[in-house]
């Protein structure tokens, strides 16, 4: 569940934060930045509902989910295949991210 939660946040947070790339960037009406806005306030909530005691620990594992988001976006959305350092670049920090959340703690 928490991979759920992760992958839906990093969605709204990717969409929230390209509505206002297009905005600045590509000159999109400024409209754009009402669903940015939504998008990533539940972004922010979906965060909330991840299983742990910490928000630091929760936003640092979500690091690694949002990297490979990011990746799927520039693919998906940009038509831009990722190259091999990217791909490289996202499993080192998803390992990072399934260290963070099943370490055994104490």
């Amino acid at each position: 569940m928490t991979y759920i939660i992760y992958a839906a946040a990093a969605l709204f947070e990717i969409g929230g934060c390209f509505a206002f790339w297009g905005w600045l960037r590509l000159e999109k009406p400024i409209w754009w930045l009402v669903p940015g806005l939504v998008a990533l306030a539940l972004f922010a909530w979906l965060l909330t509902f991840v299983p742990s005691e910490t928000a630091g620990r929760t936003f640092a594992a979500y690091g690694g989910i949002y990297i490979v988001a990011s990746l799927i976006w520039l693919w998906l959305v940009e038509n831009r295949v990722p190259d091999r350092w990217d791909i490289s670049g996202a499993l080192v920090c998803l390992c990072g991210t399934a260290i963070i959340l099943f370490a055994p703690r104490g």
